[in-house]
């Protein structure tokens, strides 16, 4: 068996990971959370776009019985797209953990127009 070195992608998901708060934390355990290198046609398809850094596929824990669905939820963060638009090793960092969070936050149940009013918030905020 030979030893294969550590994919970087996997230590910024867990270094994002170890940044949510327990409760969180707690509610991913059904989740498997991987990297492919791109989405396929058909990802694309299924949320109308025409690139992604990431998806998440599943029921959503406020969805009535999510815990007995029949499959388990996953988030898949895609490589090229992520390291196409990330101008340092920080901004790569930033991008997968802020993707991470976005696909974390639809198993939570929250959505697109949701997370858009509290990035606005949070822009006016600040």
């Amino acid at each position: 068996m030979t030893d294969q070195p550590a994919d970087p992608f996997d230590e910024l998901i867990s270094r994002a990971l170890a940044k949510l708060p327990d409760e969180f934390r707690q509610q991913l355990e059904s989740v498997a959370i991987v990297v492919d290198d791109d989405p396929t046609p058909e990802q694309l398809q299924s949320t109308h776009a025409h690139g992604l850094f990431g998806i998440y596929q599943g029921v959503p824990r406020t969805t009535y019985g999510a815990s007995d669905a029949p499959y388990a939820s996953k988030i898949t963060l895609f490589r090229h797209p992520l390291e196409a638009f990330s101008t340092s090793e920080q901004d790569l960092a930033a991008r997968v953990e802020d993707t991470l969070f976005h696909e974390i936050a639809h198993h939570l149940g929250i959505s697109d127009a949701r997370l858009r009013e509290i990035a606005a918030q949070r822009r006016s905020a600040g």
